[in-house]
């Protein structure tokens, strides 16, 4: 029986790390697995050694606050490992935390092998990381091509395996009776934390306000989570503004989406995932000063979405920070909406951009031959 210990440091890492341990599970029956995870490798079947939830920190500030905390879950995360015994340590994005405790495992018991899923960003910040990394990983596995040169300059074993955003099949049949009569839809993504939230829902608001002013034929639907629905429809209470809604069922969102005529999109994955609806949008983002000085200060790239920073240019307009207004937002928008001209260009270069991050087959199972390489 060979064991893998897999390692995920928060829910997208968790969803991603099940996809491929479906493929893992249907190639060999003999393998054994115990987990930091949640609830999707929880659903295969697999233990995690405690809540994923403990080690759930985003923002600079969040793991500044709670250091020595995380400092003592790294620890008894790598005992547990250590204790396990696995054949291959799988870890999962989250690299502050995951890497951290790879490290450990590797200078504890260097015959366990680890590989890594969704390389490190070494691109846009700590280039020199890669040297340290090689030192305790075996094998990373990268979601775009571009990255290949980083850590072939210092011989570090990677294979691109693809985005698995877009292996994902959109359902063409979703039915959505109460927006058929629906037209001009522009979908808003006001992000999914209470931070972005909050800082985004009063922009965006007032943009709509705007909107209807110049051109009151135009539809806004708000994309919500069954987590944050309540928060975000908390900032419609007393406005009297009827050609707004919001919605949270994943198939509903997923075909309004194809409906819309345009999107307006906090950056992060979600912009891929209206890139592959080839719907044209705009990025939007806004945070708090002390992590925007600091995410100014150590990024070195010139761009904040996937698209642009591969183009090296902005193929979707970035509404970043102090332009992250209502003002600044309805000016593009409107912009585009009358320029069909842009947006058809918007959407050639971006349909070209995304061919180059297919993988052969999926980025799921295109992993799960790199792991079995190292146990078969």
């Amino acid at each position: 029986m060979k064991k893998i210990f897999i390692l995920t440091g928060e829910p997208s890492g968790d969803k991603l790390a099940s996809e491929v341990i479906s493929q893992l599970k249907t190639k060999r029956s003999d393998l054994e697995f115990l987990s930091v995870g949640g609830p999707s490798l929880e659903k295969l079947g697999i233990k995690t050694i405690y809540d994923q939830k403990e080690i759930t920190y985003i923002a600079f500030t969040d793991i500044i606050l709670n250091f020595f905390k995380i400092k003592r879950k790294i620890k008894e995360t790598v005992n547990e490992i250590l204790k396990f015994k696995p054949d291959i340590l799988f870890s999962v994005d989250s690299p502050d935390f995951t890497l951290r405790v790879a490290k450990l495992v590797k200078e504890k018991n260097s015959k366990i092998n680890t590989i890594h899923f969704i390389a490190p960003k070494v691109w846009a910040w700590r280039e020199g990381r890669v040297k340290k990394m090689k030192k305790f990983l075996d094998h990373v596995l990268l979601l775009f091509k571009f990255e290949k040169e980083y850590f072939d300059k210092e011989n570090l074993s990677n294979t691109f395996v693809g985005h698995p955003l877009l292996d994902k099949n959109i359902n063409e049949n979703i039915q959505i009776d109460q927006f058929l009569d629906k037209k001009n839809i522009i979908s808003i993504f006001p992000g999914s934390r209470v931070s972005e939230i909050s800082h985004h829902m009063p922009i965006l608001i007032n943009f709509v306000k705007k909107m209807n002013l110049k051109d009151p034929n135009y539809n806004f639907i708000f994309h919500a989570t069954d987590k944050n629905k309540e928060l975000i429809s908390s900032y419609f209470i007393k406005e009297q503004i009827t050609n707004l809604e919001i919605i949270n069922d994943d198939k509903i969102k997923t075909a309004v989406l194809k409906k819309s005529i345009f999107a307006i999109v906090k950056s992060g994955t979600i912009s891929l995932e209206v890139c592959k609806m080839n719907v044209p949008s705009i990025i939007i983002y806004k945070m708090n000063f002390i992590n925007f000085y600091l995410a100014k200060f150590l990024l070195n790239i010139k761009f904040a979405n996937m698209i642009n920073i591969i183009n090296n240019k902005e193929v979707i307009p970035e509404l970043i920070q102090s332009e992250c207004n209502a003002d600044e937002i309805f000016k593009s928008v409107y912009y585009f909406l009358k320029k069909p001209d842009l947006i058809a260009k918007q959407k050639q270069e971006i349909k070209k951009t995304l061919e180059t991050l297919n993988s052969p087959s999926s980025s799921s199972e295109e992993a799960s031959k790199i792991i079995l390489s190292y146990i078969s």
